[in-house]
């Protein structure tokens, strides 16, 4: 009998002797392990025995399904006892997974014989609704659907039919009849509320979260949803090293056991920066981790593996192959290199007969020194080619970003050059400490501006771009080419650009005192704005708008001015930033038409209804801005008092209590005593002229600084006496009309 055939007996008593071991267990000795068909693991466990689970947070609650109609079948379905959630599945603890699916209610809008639920609110627990595994959906005809939490959408999305039908459409992508959002990355979203802020046309509309593969993979139409109560939906968990660290501490294996689970810490910015604790068995091992037992080898000779006909052999970890190749028995083995199984480090040797020994130290020798040298010639080849492959890389980057757009514009003339420098992407990654999260100053739809610093010392912000199709880059180079043009101190200046890097950047000016929305907020509070000040603000945008409508070559219309889009500088100097909308157009054109872009509270309810924008558009939203100023309130705010969640326009509110003469009840009262109110109604009725909804009817921006510098040459000494002595009477305009803001309702919002 040879050495292999001896090899083959051990190895089936060994495999006889571990087929009868058992499973590795999920729960605490004497805890009950399934309620129905789910498993339930720890820390996760069935009551009422407290040490079958971590805390009250993760008590499962086994109750009987009152929902089953045959008489023949007893079914118990799982419940998340604190937060009162069926639970369908907890997800298996590989690769530090800590996530579970339960049951999340479909919100139903006029729907008849359906009860409008919202989610549950999870705040205070150790869930959230995951962002990874989770959309947003909304079904109906022409409607705009939104996710808010703390008065703050968070998700939304709106759809169109055609001839009041979407029979023809199975998926939510194209908005026809259904839309879908996902969630934001960067917010922890534990409660929130579903709303359909308008129902014109009175219909049945329903909206819910819904986990993504459940719901690409398990409907055949959208529509099947109406006849559920509630879909399946992904929360992600944590147990924050604060509360569990002392029970999952890592502690050092003095035994040197390869099967023992090991806790870590994870820093983790997504979940408000708290550091959370994972648990995880060692590659090559299964089990719970968390009951802090020692994890089960994987058995794979029993399943697949890559021995082939040789012979299988299992060790920690891994496993063994081994063959008899020319009479000398080699042996190859393989263990896990990650949490993913199927990943494996591999290593083969030969046992040596007599007579081999000296040759194969030899050879050893030798293949250890030609092995160096192979070995330093790869690295310099891999050093070539890599530089090789950076370089191609970034012309990719190049052109993919608009870099031959930007070649055509300075080709054109339509590039200033000595304004626009072209960055490479290691200084701006330099500037800026590799894009830290520390640097960021704000983010936005068009992308993210962190805070940097020149090798020459100059600060500046870049921005970002977020990742764009080919058909989004043309905002890009637009933005360069349409800043390029302006001089004016009351614009952003840019400063240059980057392409070769992943996504496209811009350098522009640093202006360090945040937006004017903070501001008139209230989110700066230890500097807050006088009138003088605000009066030399809305003169100065005033002034820049109007530069910009008639003073360059080709008139600009902005498309997106508000607060937020307004920067203060070291001297609390205006400063209008944010082109990536903006359109310059030829002096023989009177407007611009395009898909309605802008924020809600700002729009020009013409421009919404005609999709034309014109330069009396911008005046609108500059008119917002204006009553912002007067009044200190936002644009869109939620009306308090109310049974059901209402939102009101800034605009509308305005203009109506102009109407009814309670124009000082809206107006902040620290003005009442900084100005006079003559010329609070002065810039009112301005406010006011700017927001008639006849856009024929509205001032030009040169008309408006024409006004604010009137007012502000009026607060002179010389001059306020008489003008005080002058009584202003507010404007009557039948034209202005009334109007609210679900007419908006059917815009998506761009910031």
């Amino acid at each position: 009998m040879n050495i292999i055939s001896i090899i083959r007996l051990l190895w089936r008593i060994i495999i006889l002797s571990r087929c009868y071991g058992a499973a590795a267990p999920i729960a605490k000795p004497n805890c009950t392990t399934h309620c129905g068909d789910v498993a339930i693991p720890f820390p996760f466990g069935i009551g009422p025995n407290k040490d079958c689970y971590l805390d009250e947070w993760f008590q499962i609650d086994c109750r009987h399904d009152n929902s089953t109609t045959s008489i023949n079948y007893s079914r118990h379905a799982p419940f998340l006892k604190s937060v009162n959630l069926e639970l369908l599945s907890i997800f298996p603890f590989e690769d530090g997974t800590q996530s579970v699916q339960v049951k999340n209610p479909i919100t139903f809008f006029r729907c008849e014989g359906k009860e409008t639920r919202q989610p549950q609110n999870l705040t205070g627990s150790p869930f959230i609704y995951s962002r990874t595994h989770n959309i947003f959906i909304a079904v109906g005809c022409k409607l705009f659907a939104q996710m808010s939490s703390d008065h703050e959408t968070i998700a939304g999305c709106g759809s169109i039919c055609h001839n009041n039908t979407d029979g023809d459409y199975d998926n939510c992508y194209e908005g026809i009849g259904c839309c879908q959002d996902t969630l934001p990355r960067n917010k922890l979203t534990s409660a929130f509320s579903i709303e359909i802020p308008s129902n014109p046309m009175g219909d049945c509309k329903y909206a819910f979260l819904v986990e993504t593969d459940w719901f690409a993979n398990n409907l055949t139409n959208f529509r099947d949803v109406k006849d559920m109560d509630s879909v399946p939906v992904v929360l992600d968990w944590i147990l924050n090293v604060h509360d569990y660290g002392e029970r999952f501490r890592e502690k050092p294996d003095l035994t040197r056991n390869q099967s023992t689970p090991f806790c870590t810490s994870n820093y983790d910015f997504t979940w408000y920066n708290r550091t959370r604790m994972i648990c995880i068995c060692p590659p090559g091992m299964e089990g719970n981790p968390y009951l802090l037992q020692p994890c089960q080898d994987i058995e794979e000779c029993k399943g697949s593996n890559q021995c082939g006909d040789d012979v299988c052999e299992n060790v920690a970890g891994g496993y063994s192959c081994y063959s008899n190749i020319n009479g000398r028995i080699r042996i190859c083995t393989h263990f896990a290199s990650s949490l993913h199984h199927n990943n494996t480090n591999t290593t083969c040797h030969f046992i040596p007969t007599r007579g081999q020994a000296s040759r194969t130290i030899i050879l050893g020798l030798g293949s250890g020194v030609g092995l160096l040298f192979l070995l330093i010639g790869a690295w310099w080849v891999h050093k070539i080619v890599k530089k090789r492959k950076t370089i191609a890389r970034k012309k990719m980057f190049f052109k993919r970003n608009g870099g031959l757009l930007l070649e055509q514009q300075l080709l054109s003339g339509e590039v200033n050059l000595d304004k626009i420098k072209l960055f490479n992407s290691k200084e701006l990654e330099k500037a800026t400490n590799n894009f830290s999260i520390d640097r960021i100053l704000g983010q936005g739809g068009q992308g993210t501006v962190y805070k940097g610093m020149l090798a020459d010392g100059r600060i500046v912000a870049v921005k970002k771009s977020k990742m764009v199709d080919k058909s989004k880059l043309s905002k890009f180079i637009n933005e360069v080419v349409i800043l390029s043009q302006i001089n004016h101190r009351n614009v952003v200046q840019i400063m240059g650009c980057c392409l070769e890097t992943e996504v496209p950047l811009l350098v522009y000016e640093f202006i360090p005192n945040g937006t004017l929305s903070e501001y008139i907020q209230g989110q700066i509070e230890e500097f807050p704005l006088t009138w003088d000040m605000r009066l030399q603000i809305a003169t100065e945008v005033a002034g820049a708008l109007s530069y910009l409508h008639g003073a360059v070559s080709f008139p600009i219309y902005h498309r997106d001015i508000k607060s937020a889009n307004i920067l203060l500088d070291e001297k609390y100097r205006a400063k209008i930033a944010d082109f990536g909308t903006s359109r310059s157009i030829s002096i023989d054109q009177t407007h611009l038409t395009t898909c309605v872009h802008g924020t809600f509270g700002y729009l020009d309810p013409e421009y919404f209804q005609s999709s034309q924008f014109t330069e009396k558009s911008d005046v609108y939203s500059f008119g917002v801005v204006l009553v912002e100023l007067l009044t200190g309130q936002n644009p869109i705010s939620a009306v308090t008092g109310s049974q059901e969640e209402e939102y009101r326009s800034l605009a509308t509110y305005f203009i109506t209590s102009m109407q009814e003469d309670r124009l000082f009840d809206l107006v902040d009262a620290r003005f009442l005593e900084e100005g006079s109110e003559t010329e609070i109604q002065v810039v009112a009725n301005l406010a006011r002229r700017c927001l008639n909804l006849n856009r024929r009817n509205r001032p030009t921006m040169r008309e408006v600084t024409s006004e604010l510098e009137a007012v502000q040459m009026s607060r002179k000494p010389s001059i306020s006496a008489q003008q005080n002595s002058e009584g202003v009477d507010f404007v009557e305009d039948d034209s202005v009309g009334n109007w609210d803001v679900e007419s908006l309702s059917e815009v998506s919002a761009s910031y």
